[in-house]
């Protein structure tokens, strides 16, 4: 069975029902003659009703008699026509098209800023014509590759300054073109969006509804620039594509074998032609409707019941301030989102009354097509324009939310959006939540700044509808959720556990790190295998660590914490490379009276005796040996209980005598393994035993 398929978006916009609706009221209350200054619309089947209830077209101010009354058409003429009807003293009905109105503003401010007008758009279209006659000098370009040879005629060109906008027809891959090619040549460049949001829209559901029919069928007139663009838009698509202004036009043998067809319009098709072709196509290939039936509103009447007047009016409706609407996303610049209203209007969002997230861009917030809900804040009915936000809509809602927040102790999510003296604000979903600084989290004295732009988690403490004044708490979850993670830690800890945590503060003798709801310490001794002279050396406040359990003390709640790895342990690795008997290459780090501690690797030092300095009696290490200095020395004792390590210097050197080196033979066993280490294996000092063992 045969499936239609009419495109949501098809048919008038809302310039076009504007123009008409405009045009109509014109002729009921004037019984003088009413001008047409050109085709009010692109349609020869509306033109010539039109013409039937007495609008005469005129293709020139000069032909219109004086004191006529004259409706400007929709795709706008050039300044210079209202200067002469203004002269012959007519009465001026401006049915332009806000859109198009807009860009008139647009080229004319930067005609008069000495900038370069740059249209984007079929030069003989009166609506491009039109925009001409608003400025000065304008060039006008149908594609990217006219615009880009312009470029490459002179330098200076490139060098102009140019204001650019594009007949608001035009589809948005030319855009995206045309974009590129300017930032590519041009050095001094604006450029406007000034396609119609009505028109993006037309355009994305004609190529979403091509994708998936087997023939498309577009309405509209030959010379519409916007019908053109549907129907070529259609045929990337589509490989059977009908491009009519009315049902005569069909071919309908065409569809013969085809499951699926589809049906838009342009701008300029009224409802009536629409249905007109829809209805013959349903008698003549006997297709049931399939599709799905419209949503219901109350106070409505359904479309095949509507008569043509009907169905204009519907399409015009008026919106008020404080009205709740559903629209669709239409297009996305940085600064504000344009949407369709499905009324005479042109809708748009400003980012700020979108989103309080603004790290997030726009584009990744919400995506063209999208059906968004929000309230009218302004209507301008001048400019044909209304302002809404998506914000202040869920903040109505959220009062509702606030309210239950605080009976449930509910926790809720913000963004840190003020700082002041007594607090911070977090805003949650358009509604500001005072936070005081006691109830923040951050430490007295500490600098609330730190939290701005940060999503917080807090519970409400206190809703004031009436005055509008809400008040939370980040520290009551911040509280609640550390004891969680603290009765969580207690139940599993074990020695040997890893934690990762966060540096809160340094001590002389270590470090206190959160491990998650719960501080434990990591002593001095235990920050590093090198000698460490303060934990400051080691870590800074903040500082995101790996810690294990050393050990615990559940009663007290006392932890302490491991940093340093132990499969680093400097004596192990000595233990592990060097034997007695080894030679190796040290460097002195300190001296003493009774000889000189030297390392032999980071962490491990050793003891070589005065009396192992020299092969000659000394009466200071200074007098041979120096801090910093590398000697070559050979491991005479090592000590593995006390983890001490005797070196001498003497066993190396050519002995003088045999009999002095017997002598010192003696000595040299007394004064091996005679100081203190530490408990990372470093010398620290002389043993008491050394005493014994010092040379006369």
């Amino acid at each position: 069975m045969k499936e239609l398929i009419v495109s949501q978006s098809a048919g008038f916009c809302f310039g076009v029902s504007r123009s008409v609706k405009l045009a109509e009221e014109t002729l009921k209350r004037n019984e003088k003659p009413v001008y047409s200054l050109g085709e009010l619309i692109h349609n020869d089947a509306v033109v010539e009703k039109l013409r039937q209830e007495g609008l005469i077209v005129a293709h020139s101010a000069q032909e219109i008699p004086p004191e006529s009354c004259v409706v400007i058409r929709s795709h706008g003429v050039a300044e210079t026509e209202y200067e002469i009807l203004a002269a012959k003293n007519c009465e001026i009905v401006d049915a332009t098209c806000p859109k198009v109105k807009k860009i008139h503003e647009i080229v004319s401010e930067a005609s008069n800023n000495g900038r370069k007008p740059v249209i984007i758009g079929t030069k003989e279209h009166p609506e491009v014509a039109a925009i001409c006659g608003w400025c000065e000098n304008a060039e006008v370009f149908a594609d990217a590759k006219e615009l880009e040879d312009w470029f490459n005629l002179s330098e200076e060109n490139r060098r102009t300054p140019l204001t650019v906008v594009f007949q608001t027809t035009q589809t948005q891959s030319k855009l995206e073109e045309i974009k590129n090619i300017l930032k590519k040549e041009c050095t001094n460049c604006n450029i406007f969006d000034t396609i119609c949001c009505a028109t993006s829209i037309r355009q994305n559901d004609a190529k979403a509804l091509s994708q998936s029919c087997g023939a498309m069928v577009v309405i509209g007139a030959k010379h519409s620039a916007n019908s053109v663009h549907l129907a070529e838009i259609c045929r990337e698509c589509c490989d059977k594509v009908q491009f009519v202004s009315s049902a005569e036009e069909l071919d309908l043998s065409a569809f013969d074998g085809i499951q699926t067809i589809g049906i838009t319009a342009g701008a300029s098709t009224p409802a009536w032609i629409i249905k007109e072709v829809k209805q013959t196509m349903n008698d003549e290939l006997k297709i049931e409707e399939t599709t799905a039936p419209e949503e219901k509103i109350e106070g409505t009447v359904p479309e095949a019941e509507m008569s043509f007047d009907q169905m204009l009016e519907e399409s015009i409706k008026t919106i008020y301030n404080g009205d709740t609407v559903k629209c669709i996303v239409a297009a996305i610049t940085p600064t504000e989102i344009s949407v369709d209203l499905g009324t005479k209007h042109s809708g748009y969002i400003p980012v700020t009354e979108f989103t309080d997230d603004t790290d997030v861009p726009i584009d990744q917030l919400v995506k063209i097509g999208d059906t968004i809900e929000a309230v009218v804040v302004r209507v301008n009915d001048v400019e044909g324009t209304v302002m809404l936000s998506k914000k202040r809509l869920e903040a109505a809602k959220s009062w509702v939310i606030l309210e239950e927040a605080v009976e449930k102790g509910t926790i809720l999510e913000g963004v840190v959006t003020e700082e002041n003296k007594g607090g911070v604000v977090v805003t949650i979903k358009g509604i500001r939540v005072f936070v005081p600084a006691s109830q923040s989290g951050v430490a007295k004295d500490g600098d609330m700044g730190e939290l701005m732009k940060k999503k917080v988690r807090l519970k409400i403490t206190e809703v004031n509808r009436g005055r509008r004044r809400v008040v939370g708490s980040i520290r009551a979850v911040s509280k609640d959720e550390r004891r969680e993670r603290s009765d969580k830690i207690w139940a599993d800890i074990e020695v040997g556990k890893h934690f990762k945590g966060t540096v809160k503060s340094l001590t002389g003798y270590g470090v206190f790190v959160d491990i998650g709801g719960i501080d434990g310490m990591i002593h001095v001794s235990e920050l590093s295998w090198s000698r460490v002279k303060q934990p400051g050396d080691v870590m800074s406040v903040g500082d995101s660590v790996d810690v294990y359990i050393i050990s615990f003390d559940k009663e007290n709640h006392k932890i302490s914490l491991g940093y340093k790895d132990p499969n680093g342990n400097p004596w192990e690795k000595f233990m592990n490379t060097y034997k007695v008997g080894d030679v190796v290459n040290v460097k002195i780090v300190k001296l003493m009276p009774f000889g000189a501690f030297a390392e032999l690797m980071p962490g491990v030092d050793g003891l070589v005796h005065i009396s192992q300095i020299s092969n000659r009696r000394i009466g200071k290490p200074e007098e041979v040996l120096s801090v910093g200095e590398a000697v070559d020395v050979k491991i005479t004792a090592v000590d593995t209980e006390k983890h001490k390590i005797s070196l001498s210097i003497r066993a190396l050197l050519e002995p003088e005598k045999a009999a002095e080196g017997e002598q010192d033979k003696a000595v040299a066993q007394e004064s091996a393994l005679v100081y203190e280490v530490s408990s990372t294996g470093e010398a620290t000092g002389v043993a008491p035993e050394a005493e014994e063992t010092k040379p006369e």
